[in-house]
């Protein structure tokens, strides 16, 4: 083996063993995670058996259990066995622990029953960020994705798929009772053989049918018309591509536009994002601790009611307008071509007319008015790109000016929507590489909430690290 760098016998018996401090690196993160968590207070924080009990065998501490998720996770390891087995080969986990080497069993129900306390973890650390001044520029980008289940999509049951399985299995019927049709005309000892087996599918298929038929009915009773029989919160939502779709949830973020950092997160079961421009607004505001907010967000949040919730909130909102009706494509005029003038309460057309405001709103007891001139349209030579009626109606809501508002502000920010998609997006495709081809490990709402706020923990985590340096963040964390 000359010429070769050579290690060393390991037989060879050390007089003075080397400690297991030698092997872990000052700049290691390791010793960012075990910093963070021994500032915490884990008994206000709500992780039980933060208190040992009096009698019976002694626990493991949840600092030592959370160190465990919290490396794990850093690492790509998500699940308890795997964790099991690192605890016992893992020089930095054995640093971290002590040693301690907790089974699965132990280290899957910690995370179970300590779902609050570990996302309340989640949000300390963004408190952290908060106290170094990380969120001055009071601006984020929010946006969801969709994240696998543990429910394949043969587990997931609507309406829809239920009677197109049915409708499936009804053709597969007809098609072996031709076949067993032909084979009963057939004069040979062959066509036993086949007809017995033929038999055995179709009673397998009449099985298969009672059963469809049984959950369509259930799917009509349940609150979403859905069923998911593995994980029973998950729900099948459709993504980009044509005809495709998964069985999970939508995970929402917001994050900080200057550092990419994740100030708060939810997990839901809905499958749009039509609903959550307010409530991810309002605790990213609460999160950064500044009076006004600018969030930004894709067509996918435009909802005047949502614009309209977070007035006077602090929460300023920039969202593109959604134009459905492809005008525009056929060279028609689309609403912003119509002008509105505040004072005078009237549109002005693209050619020069006043649409003043109808004395009979379009739902005739709702908050919608129509403005239209009476006079000027039907002589109108635009008309033909304007309307194919006779006159000209443009619809005004009550509170459109908190979408003028919204409109403005987008203006002064014509980089907004490239900004939005560098940030959050970013940061969905980092978490999704992480995770691997199957995102989340448990099942439940609750539970796959946990297991996200682990997952945007390690990610600040990491990303602060990245920011200011290991013993840096170590000295700020426990000063």
């Amino acid at each position: 083996m000359g010429r070769f760098v050579e290690g060393e016998d390991r037989r060879q018996d050390s007089f003075l063993p080397a400690s297991l401090d030698d092997y872990v690196a000052e700049d290691n993160p390791v010793r960012v995670v075990e910093a963070f968590i021994d500032e915490l207070d884990l008994t206000v924080l709500g992780f039980a058996g933060a208190e040992p009990a009096a009698t019976g065998r002694p626990a493991y501490h949840p600092s030592t259990m959370l160190k465990i998720y919290l490396y794990g996770y850093l690492n790509r390891i998500h699940s308890s066995r795997r964790l099991e087995r690192k605890a016992g080969r893992n020089i930095e986990m054995m640093w971290l622990t002590g040693r301690l080497a907790p089974d699965f069993k132990t280290t899957a129900n910690f995370r179970r029953d300590n779902g609050t306390a570990i996302r309340s973890v989640c949000a300390q650390f963004v408190m952290l960020c908060r106290s170094m001044g990380l969120f001055g520029g009071a601006m984020v980008a929010v946006d969801g994705s969709k994240f696998k289940a543990v429910n394949n999509r043969d587990r997931n049951f609507t309406a829809h798929k239920a009677a197109k399985r049915i409708e499936q299995v009804e053709a597969s019927i007809d098609r072996y009772l031709a076949a067993l049709d032909r084979a009963d005309r057939e004069n040979s000892d062959i066509p036993e053989v086949r007809t017995d087996k033929i038999r055995e599918k179709i009673a397998g298929l009449r099985r298969q049918m009672q059963y469809l038929q049984d959950m369509a009915v259930q799917v009509e009773v349940a609150p979403d018309n859905q069923v998911s029989l593995t994980d029973l919160d998950a729900q099948s939502m459709a993504t980009t591509g044509r005809g495709t779709g998964m069985v999970g949830y939508n995970v929402q973020a917001a994050v900080d536009t200057e550092h990419h950092l994740i100030v708060a997160h939810e997990v839901l079961n809905d499958g749009h994002d039509r609903t959550q421009l307010a409530p991810m607004g309002r605790a990213a505001l609460d999160a950064i601790g500044s009076d006004q907010l600018t969030v930004l967000a894709d067509r996918g949040y435009y909802n005047g009611a949502q614009v309209l919730e977070c007035e006077g909130t602090g929460v300023l909102p920039c969202v593109p307008k959604v134009d459905t009706t492809g005008r525009a494509k056929h060279g028609h005029f689309t609403k912003p071509d119509f002008i509105y003038d505040v004072v005078h309460d009237h549109y002005t057309c693209p050619a020069g007319a006043h649409l003043t405001r109808g004395r009979v709103r379009v739902d005739h007891h709702g908050d919608i008015d129509q403005y239209r001139n009476l006079a000027a349209c039907p002589t109108c030579q635009l008309r033909p790109r304007c309307t194919p009626e006779k006159v000209k109606r443009v619809k005004r809501w009550t509170h459109e000016a908190v979408l003028d508002a919204m409109q403005q502000r987008l203006d002064r920010l014509p980089d907004a929507m490239g900004l939005r998609r560098q940030t959050v997006e970013h940061v969905f495709g980092t978490l999704k590489a992480w995770m691997g081809s199957t995102p989340f490990l448990t099942k439940t709402l609750k539970n796959v909430r946990t297991e996200m706020s682990l997952s945007v923990l390690a990610y600040n985590m990491k990303r602060m690290i990245q920011i200011f340096g290991t013993r840096p963040l170590i000295q700020m964390i426990r000063a």
